[in-house]
């Protein structure tokens, strides 16, 4: 200007104008490095250039102008420093604004994953929590980083929304998730929100668990409750484990006397299984009630089999509580009614009600029951007293064409031994099942039924038709 170089300075205004419109507003990354080169570039030419110039005039400028030129020198050089000195300023707001825009991205990444299923939501979360982690690590002393500890709040409580909605069964995931977080975030950052999810998880535990008894085979580790008891051994809720597990129990116990026995001792069954795969002591503490209940619940189960008309089930479970519970008092008594179940299966009359505990008094009338087959053959009776006889086979008998010839020749040869029984029966109605053995195991069974009247004899003779068949005649 001094110089009276007029397109020259306008050239370097128009630079410096065109490198003010490229790094303004100020940006995080600053200036691109090729403009701020090419205009280094161009200040040093023309610095060159003007002080080649400013050395031939020197002595004019001086003697005319000596305090204009040094007032523009210092101004030459405040200038640019304040600029860069404001720019930095600029660009670290920039920065700021950049840091607290990424924040505000992943605060709405929780708030959209809160909307959904954990499940499908977890990618999400896991995409935030990096976000988190990285404003923490990479930009300590920002704005943004002050701010992530009240993200984190605001995360924590969409992951266990589950767990404020009471869905303690749903909320086990996503509050073990939570447990992980401090592997990823400092604690300098959590705070109290490192232990938070001790407690919620611990409580989600314990009712999840003891809501599910009785419902589900155990996972082979006691399922929720396992988890409980493996994972906070000391807590509160892993205390209250073994006193839940007996309420169950006694729930179960009092449905054996309902509707529905047989669905209450499976319910008592589960309840085993989990418990059984608890940590020590708690399966120890807890085996002799639920072994008592569920002998009771097999006897409760059995007989109201027998009275819904299921005898081939009946029959089964009673006999099976028989030989498992072999000192249990009701043994006898199972065995009675399996015996009826099993005569009932083929002549449904002899389950229209449970047989008597007890034979009636008064006299007895004899039943010789005669054995006419090659092979022993098993007879289950049932009436005013129930019981069941094996008699073993009869060496020289053989089997009958048909049932015609049997009824009419069986236990009829003279001077033929052959093997039997003596029943001693009170007067009423019985109903007989005749059970091959031996070889002709395969045969089928027969069912009769008969009256019994005081003063009599009776006699019957079992035998065997072609074709697998048994006869019985009374």
């Amino acid at each position: 200007m001094f110089l009276r170089r007029w397109v020259l300075a306008a050239l370097c205004v128009v630079a410096t104008g065109a490198l003010l419109v490229v790094a303004l507003p100020a940006k995080p990354d600053g200036v691109p490095g090729r403009v701020l080169v090419g205009y280094l570039v161009l200040l040093l030419v023309a610095a060159a250039d003007a002080a080649r110039r400013g050395l031939r005039a020197r002595a004019t400028l001086v003697r005319t102008r000596p305090v204009l030129v040094v007032a523009l020198a210092v101004a030459l050089l405040a200038v640019p420093a304040g600029g860069a000195i404001a720019y930095g300023g600029l660009r670290d707001d920039a920065v700021e604004e950049m840091l607290l825009d990424r924040l505000a991205a992943a605060d709405a990444l929780v708030a959209r994953a809160a909307d959904q299923d954990f499940a499908q939501a977890r990618p999400e979360y896991r995409t935030a929590l990096t976000r988190y982690r990285s404003l923490t690590e990479d930009h300590p002393g920002s704005r943004a980083a002050h701010r992530v500890h009240g993200s984190l709040d605001r995360f924590y409580k969409a992951v266990a929304a589950p767990y404020t909605e009471a869905d303690h069964c749903g909320a086990v995931a996503p509050l073990a998730y939570l447990r992980d977080v401090p592997k990823s975030i400092g604690e300098d950052v959590l705070g109290t929100l490192a232990t938070w999810p001790d407690t919620p998880l611990a409580v989600s535990l314990l009712k999840c668990g003891t809501g599910r008894l009785g419902t589900a085979e155990s996972d082979g580790h006691g399922g929720e409750l396992g988890q409980l008891l493996r994972t906070f051994p000391k807590s509160e809720q892993a205390a209250e484990v073994t006193p839940a597990v007996r309420a169950a129990v006694a729930a179960r116990a009092d449905d054996l006397s309902g509707a529905d026995p047989c669905r209450a001792t499976d319910a008592v069954r589960h309840i085993g299984d989990t418990a059984r795969d608890l940590p020590e002591p708690a399966p120890a503490q807890l085996r002799g009630t639920i072994d008592r209940t569920v002998r009771d619940g097999v006897y409760a189960c059995g007989l109201d089999q027998f009275a819904d008309h299921e005898f081939a089930q009946a029959g089964a479970t009673l006999a099976g509580f028989a030989r498992t519970y072999k000192g249990d008092k009701r043994g006898s008594r199972a065995r009675q009614v399996a015996i009826a179940a099993e005569i009932a299966e083929q002549r449904p009359a002899a389950g229209v009600q449970l047989p008597p505990r007890r034979a009636p008094g008064g006299a007895r009338m004899q039943m010789v029951i005669s054995n006419d087959g090659p092979d022993p053959v098993e007879i289950l009776y049932t009436g005013p007293i129930t019981g069941r006889v094996t008699i073993g086979g009869c060496a020289s008998c053989s089997t009958y064409a048909s049932e015609a010839v049997g009824s009419s020749k069986a236990c009829k040869a003279s001077g033929r031994s052959y093997p039997k029984k003596t029943l001693r029966l009170p007067a009423g109605t019985y109903h007989f099942l005749h059970k091959p053995g031996g070889t002709r195991a395969s045969a089928r069974s027969r069912a009769a039924g008969g009256s019994i009247q005081p003063g009599y004899t009776y006699t019957q003779c079992s035998y065997v038709v072609v074709g697998g068949g048994f006869g019985a005649d009374l």
